[in-house]
């Protein structure tokens, strides 16, 4: 038997250290629950806008899937995108963080069912985002409830 980490926040930011692609795009973990996280990104117009002046709609939503493995981890899923879903509601115009707020609504044995939030700085929600994630593993050091 595995035993299960203490600190699972702690844990799960350290496991996610490693993650180039949230390293290389500036993603930072902010809070984790079980069941939930927050993740966020301060947008950089000169690296994250389009040609039109505004933050290109392929951030907002690496930004969101960004959060579906973290909110799985917290409950000791590890998870693959199945579907992914997002309506955009409102673009972003300058500098500023913008983050992503998830919960998980279903934990089957094979799938589980993420909704997520986006909002800016001054908490406008900006998208709403629904997924269905393949449960691929079991992180067996991470407790399910905690």
């Amino acid at each position: 038997m595995v035993e299960q980490v203490k600190d699972v926040p702690a844990y799960i930011r350290k496991m996610y250290g490693y993650n180039s692609f949230m390293n290389n795009f500036g993603v930072h973990i902010d809070e984790i629950t079980c069941g939930g996280a927050v993740v966020s990104i301060e947008i950089d117009p000169l690296k994250h806008f389009n040609h039109r002046g505004i933050c290109h709609g392929g951030v907002l939503t690496a930004l969101a899937d960004s959060v579906l493995g973290v909110t799985g981890a917290s409950v000791g899923a590890a998870v693959a995108t199945l579907n992914f879903s997002m309506n955009f509601i409102k673009n972003v115009h300058g500098a500023g963080r913008v983050f992503v707020r998830s919960k998980i609504r279903h934990h089957g044995h094979t799938t589980m069912v993420i909704e997520a939030e986006m909002y800016d700085a001054e908490n406008t929600l900006m998208a709403t985002i629904l997924t269905t994630m393949f449960i691929v593993g079991r992180f067996e050091e991470i407790p399910a409830k905690w």
